[in-house]
């Protein structure tokens, strides 16, 4: 029996077919295999976020996923969130309102955010503290990142 397993899965637009080890996590895989480093790697036991992807349109801690799980699967990641190249509204939004300090759980952030966003268009602050609240940060203030997921509703609603 091999220890790789056949993996059919799209990441950021783009389709994969490889082989990945059966023990390798989807945070593994993007951040080894693909180069997708913005996914970061911290606590590996589900707590603290940053390892947070998007999975067919549901956060995911990558870190607690095995990458075989995601096979089928659309996912997006931090580097998925810009368009031509450019930071999206939510990313812009984080910017503008000094939400990213040293940017270690920003990333986890911002997917939360995105999923959040994508769910429900015009959140409330209560919302954004319950989409949020499974990632944590050290260094910037929770309030800002709040400011900034609601400044970004603003911006992109409809």
């Amino acid at each position: 029996m091999s220890d790789r397993f056949p993996l059919d899965l799209t990441v950021n637009g783009q389709r994969y077919q490889v082989e990945v080890p059966v023990y390798h996590t989807l945070l593994d895989f993007l951040r080894d295999d693909l180069g997708l480093t913005g996914t970061k790697e911290c606590c590996v036991v589900g707590e603290c976020g940053a390892c947070t992807v998007i999975v067919d349109g549901r956060t995911v801690n990558s870190c607690l996923m095995l990458a075989v799980e995601a096979d089928g699967c659309e996912v997006i990641t931090v580097e998925g969130l810009a368009v031509d190249g450019k930071p999206n509204a939510l990313q812009r939004a984080f910017l503008e309102h000094g939400s990213a300090q040293c940017g270690f759980c920003i990333p986890g952030q911002l997917m939360s955010a995105q999923a959040l966003l994508m769910e429900n268009p015009h959140p409330k602050a209560e919302d954004v503290h319950e989409a949020l609240a499974g990632n944590l940060c050290r260094c910037a203030g929770y309030e800002q990142i709040t400011e900034a997921v609601l400044a970004a509703a603003e911006e992109v609603a409809p």
